[in-house]
């Protein structure tokens, strides 16, 4: 079957940022704390860190969400059902898609979405050379931008949404968020998506802070992104990485925190920055089980099963769309 070209908005030849853009940065930048729209961490630099976060040590939820599927594919790909369209979101390197394609049954299609060019290009290329009947349709695009319905011989749309990423946004984002997508996906549409799992606090913090210093590096890069894009002037030396556990909101909080009292220009304002004040990168919530379901259901989706390691640290979910 072949996939039209699917219309993204915000698809173009460069990496779009369409929900970010600079007052959007400034507005956050004038917040108590501070805090930075986390899609800027995924320039080319940020997109080959976060390659290697998922490979360290400390960072259990790649390792163990890859170990889910591969023994679990079969099933979840038996869930979905024939003729297939699968959208991808975040899509990256592409490295978890080909467990599910290759379970899949006569898949309809591939959309990978990412803002990422560079690591599009080069997933797409691997997977048309080993799915070469596949149509494989990728959008360089922020998958947070509306999504425009496909127009497809597809017997569904399911999205694929790998990674945990969803903990990222906020509980009132990300189930706008979710909404979003399941009007995407439509009447039939369903969802596949990895929630990272409430549990001990001192293996979420070492997750965040590893010991080679990459998510540092990684965290650092966003203020590079911003020089580059921008022309702003921040001193990377001038800031360190933290990542402490909150409690209250049940999640890990990405902070970069200035070494002394400074100034920023950025956009023509001055921002001034006091000694160990904290300006927030991103936010990685963790689920319950039956919190994720409750969010799903605010959403328009219904888990149907769930997938887990035998440690309970990261779950794989399936919902379908609510009736």
């Amino acid at each position: 079957m072949s996939v039209p070209s699917i219309a993204l908005a915000g698809d173009a030849a460069a990496p779009v940022l369409a929900s970010a853009s600079m007052s959007t940065i400034l507005s956050g930048l004038h917040r108590r704390p501070k805090e930075l729209p986390s899609i800027y961490f995924y320039d080319e630099r940020g997109s080959e860190l976060f390659e290697r976060i998922c490979a360290l040590p400390e960072y259990y939820l790649t390792r163990t969400e890859t170990d889910i599927l591969e023994r679990c594919a079969g099933e979840i790909s038996a869930s979905l059902g024939p003729d297939v369209l699968l959208v991808e979101i975040g899509s990256g390197s592409s490295v978890k898609t080909s467990l599910m394609l290759d379970h899949m049954e006569r898949p309809a299609g591939y959309v990978p979405v990412d803002v990422s060019r560079r690591h599009l290009e080069a997933a797409v290329d691997r997977l048309r050379r080993r799915y070469p009947g596949l149509a494989v349709v990728p959008r360089c695009a922020d998958f947070t931008a509306p999504l425009s319905k496909p127009i497809s011989a597809a017997a569904r749309t399911a999205i694929f949404f790998p990674g945990s990423t969803i903990g990222n946004f906020d509980l009132d984002a990300a189930v706008q968020l979710l909404a979003q997508l399941r009007e995407f996906a439509g009447r039939n549409g369903a969802l596949i998506i990895g929630t990272d799992l409430v549990k001990d606090v001192a293996r979420l913090v070492r997750a965040y802070n590893d010991s080679a210093g990459v998510t540092a590096e990684f965290n650092l890069n966003i203020l590079a992104h911003l020089n580059r894009q921008f022309g702003s002037d921040f001193n990377l030396a001038a800031f360190e990485h933290d990542a402490p556990w909150v409690a209250a909101e049940q999640r890990i909080e990405m902070h970069l925190v200035s070494r002394w009292p400074q100034q920023v220009h950025i956009g023509g304002e001055t921002i001034h920055f006091s000694g160990g004040e904290r300006l927030r990168t991103e936010t990685c919530h963790k689920y319950t089980l039956a919190g994720f379901a409750e969010l799903a259901k605010r959403s328009g989706w219904e888990i149907q099963s769930v997938w887990a390691d035998p440690d309970a640290l990261f779950g794989i979910q399936y919902a379908q769309a609510s009736r």
